[in-house]
């Protein structure tokens, strides 16, 4: 999606602080960062969101979800915990309408979130 500005950033068009990349998934650091440690953990495919999934993405989903544990521990989040967020749709708070996941850590985070 040419207009899509985390497409841009795998095509490295758009810079971005790169924490890690495979073939299928990048992981880098927020640029409005909401807690001390806030990583975007998304698929170099591009998905606008939870609905555009189809079910081949099973795999895909869940690396997702294995990077961001493997990054929380390399970051040193393991021992007081942090959060993992997909945001979806406007009311969900989406802003980027490529689906990625929040790693959010380095400080208590409350609930409900906002």
């Amino acid at each position: 999606m040419e207009n899509c500005i985390f497409c841009k950033i795998i095509n490295r068009s758009l810079p971005a602080r790169i924490i890690f990349e495979d073939e299928d998934t990048l992981a880098f650091h927020d640029i409005n960062p909401q807690a001390p440690v806030h990583i975007l953990i998304i698929p170099k495919k591009h998905i606008a969101g939870i609905a555009d999934l189809e079910d081949g993405d099973r795999e895909l989903i869940g690396k997702l979800i294995l990077i961001a544990r493997d990054q929380a521990k390399s970051l040193g989040l393991e021992g007081d915990g942090y959060r993992l967020v997909f945001n979806n749709g406007k009311f969900g708070g989406q802003q980027v309408y490529h689906l990625h996941l929040h790693l959010l850590g380095g400080r208590p985070l409350h609930w409900p979130p906002g």
